[in-house]
């Protein structure tokens, strides 16, 4: 057994050189985002150094994985992802979905009852966004597109366009999302497209 864990802690290191180069950082970078510094991340990437539990959580909370998937712990056998809602000061709440860096990235949205006369504030961003309504009413303002989504509508658009959600007074709204980097689409068809 005591075998298992060492051998569990010396596979750390290249897995987390694998994550800080899968996400294009530097030693310098990851440093400063973990407060450890860049000669001690050099050291348990090689192997040179067991890490602790001191140094592991800040690492797996910034590559976005769990401390399981870090050491490679075996499995419990529970599929189940471990979901850490995230509470807005508006009220709303984000769940991520996905804990992988890059890439596209899913999200559940819930947002609270809305004010229908609600001036929204419209953001951009590079990237495309896909929305998909679970439950409620979704007011989507997108240019000079005023659009209201029920359940089982979807909206996928280029996000340099200026946009907005939020719920109507309908009551709240909940919706997933799956937002991806400048280039990256994410298409759903319930049916082939016919020409006209």
């Amino acid at each position: 057994m005591i075998n298992d864990n060492h051998h569990t802690l010396d596979a750390v290191g290249p897995r987390l050189k694998r994550l800080r180069l899968r996400r294009d950082i530097t030693l310098a970078d990851l440093a400063e985002q973990t407060g450890i510094s860049a000669s001690t991340l050099s050291r348990l990437e090689a192997g040179l150094r067991r890490p602790t539990l001191e140094q592991l959580l800040p690492l797996a909370r910034v590559h976005g994985v769990t401390l399981d998937e870090l050491v490679d712990a075996p499995p419990t056998g529970d599929p189940r992802v471990n979901l850490r809602p995230v509470a807005c000061a508006d009220g709303s709440m984000v769940l991520p979905l996905t804990r992988r860096p890059g890439g596209i990235q899913a999200y559940k949205f819930i947002l609270p009852r809305g004010v229908d006369e609600q001036e929204p504030q419209l953001r951009t961003h590079e990237g495309y966004d896909w929305a998909y309504v679970l439950n409620g009413t979704l007011r989507l303002v997108l240019g000079e597109h005023d659009l209201i989504l029920k359940p089982g509508e979807a909206a996928e658009f280029d996000t340099r366009t200026p946009h907005w959600f939020g719920a109507t007074s309908a009551g709240p709204v909940e919706f997933l999302s799956l937002i991806g980097k400048e280039g990256q689409r994410a298409h759903v068809r319930a049916a082939p497209k016919l020409d006209e």
